[in-house]
C-alpha cells in the first residue's frame, strides 16, 4: 500500500508541474496573440512597404510611450517618397522628434513637398523649424505658391489706408498688396508678416513724400512700387518680397494749405500778443509822463508860492517901490483878463 501511495503521489506532483507549465505556456501564447493582433496591421504595412520597422520595434515604442501609428505612417511616407535615399531619416530619429514634442507627420510632408518642388530643405532644418513652433508645411507651401498680404492690415485700427503727404501738401491714401514667399533659410529667427507690412508701409509713405506733386503719384503708381522694392525691405525677415502692387490711391485733404492756415493764425496770434504788449508799454509810459507832468506842476506851484515872499523881501530891502508894485498888479490883472477873454473866445469858437 505504501508503494502504491508513493507511486500515486509522484504521479500527482508531475501532473501539477504539467498544469503549471501549461498555464505559463498558455499565458505566453495568449500575450503573444494579443500583441500580434494589436500590431499585426502595422507590422504587415511595414513589411509590405519595406519601412524597416520590426515587431520588436513596435513593442519597444509602446514601452517608450511613442505613438506607433504616427511613426509607422510617417516612415512609410518617407520610404515611399524615397526621402531616405537623400536624408538620414531613421526610425529612432522619428521617435526622438516625437518625444521632443514635434509633429512628425507634418515634417515628413514638408520634406516631401520640398523635395518635389526642388527646394533645399534637409531633415535637421525641418526638425528645428517645427520644434521652434513654426508651421513648416505651411512655410514650404508658401515658398512654392506665394501668398498675398494686404498693406496695411484691414484688421488694424488705422482705417485700412496708408496716409502720406506729397511735396505739394496734398494727402494721399494708398492701399497696397504685397506678394511674398517663404525664405526657408531665414525662417528661424526671421521677422514675421507684421514686420513686412510695417516696412512696406513705411517705404510707401517715404516714397510718396519724396514726390514733388501728388499728380506724379496718381500718374505713375508703379514708380512707388519700384522705389519700395529697391529698399530691400525683406532683410532679416522670414519672407522674400516678390512684388508690391498699389491697389488703390485716393486723394485726401490739402494738408499743406491747412498747415499754412494754422501757421498764419499762429503768426496772427503772436502779432496780436506783441501789439498788446506794445500797447501796455505805451499806456505805462503815458502814466509815467502824466506823473512827471504833475510833478512839474507841483514845482511850478511851489515856485509861484515864493513870488509873494520875494516881493515882500524886496519891499523890506527897498529894491521895490509902491509904484512898481501897482504896476506889477496891473500887469497881472491885464494878463488874467486876456487869459479869460482868450478862454471865453475858445469856448465860443467851439460852440459855434
Amino acid at each position: 500500500m505504501s508503494r502504491i501511495g508513493m507511486v500515486f503521489g509522484a504521479g500527482g506532483a508531475d501532473a501539477g508541474y504539467w498544469l503549471i507549465g501549461g498555464a505559463i505556456v498558455f499565458l505566453v501564447a495568449f500575450a503573444f496573440l494579443v500583441v500580434f493582433a494589436r500590431y499585426f496591421s502595422l507590422w504587415i504595412q511595414c513589411k509590405v512597404t519595406r519601412a524597416g520597422i520590426s515587431l520588436f520595434d513596435l513593442i519597444r515604442m509602446t514601452f517608450r510611450k511613442v505613438n506607433t501609428t504616427i511613426i509607422v505612417r510617417s516612415k512609410i511616407m518617407a520610404v515611399q517618397a524615397r526621402l531616405t535615399e537623400y536624408y538620414p531619416i531613421s526610425t529612432q530619429a522619428l521617435e526622438a522628434h516625437f518625444l521632443a514634442g514635434g509633429n512628425v507627420a507634418r515634417v515628413i510632408q514638408s520634406l516631401i513637398a520640398a523635395h518635389r518642388a526642388k527646394i533645399n530643405l534637409d531633415w535637421q532644418t525641418a526638425q528645428a523649424i517645427d520644434l521652434a513652433g513654426r508651421n513648416i508645411l505651411e512655410a514650404v507651401q508658401t515658398s512654392v505658391y506665394p501668398k498675398v498680404i494686404d498693406c496695411p492690415d484691414p484688421k488694424s485700427s488705422g482705417g485700412g489706408t496708408l496716409d502720406a503727404v506729397a511735396g505739394d501738401g496734398i494727402q494721399l491714401r494708398a492701399r497696397a498688396r504685397v506678394t511674398v514667399r517663404t525664405n526657408l533659410e531665414q525662417l528661424i529667427g526671421g521677422a514675421t508678416e507684421e514686420t513686412v507690412i510695417a516696412r512696406v508701409g513705411q517705404g510707401i509713405v517715404q516714397s510718396i513724400g519724396k514726390c514733388n506733386s501728388y499728380k506724379l503719384v496718381l500718374e505713375s503708381p508703379e514708380m512707388i512700387s519700384r522705389t519700395v522694392l529697391e529698399l530691400g525691405l525683406e532683410k532679416q525677415t522670414a519672407f522674400e518680397i516678390v512684388s508690391i502692387d498699389i491697389a488703390d490711391i485716393d486723394v485726401g485733404d490739402n494738408i499743406g494749405a491747412r498747415l499754412q492756415a494754422d501757421q498764419a493764425e499762429a503768426d496772427m496770434r503772436v502779432a496780436q500778443a506783441k501789439a498788446e504788449q506794445r500797447r501796455a508799454e505805451a499806456m505805462a509810459r503815458e502814466q509815467e509822463m502824466i506823473a512827471v507832468i504833475q510833478q512839474n506842476r507841483a514845482k511850478v506851484v511851489l515856485a509861484e508860492a515864493e513870488v509873494p515872499q520875494a516881493i515882500a523881501a524886496a519891499f523890506r530891502e527897498g529894491r521895490l517901490g509902491l509904484m512898481d508894485y501897482y504896476e506889477l498888479n496891473n500887469v497881472q490883472a491885464d494878463t488874467k483878463m486876456r487869459s479869460t477873454i482868450a478862454g471865453d473866445g475858445a469856448t465860443l469858437t467851439q460852440r459855434g
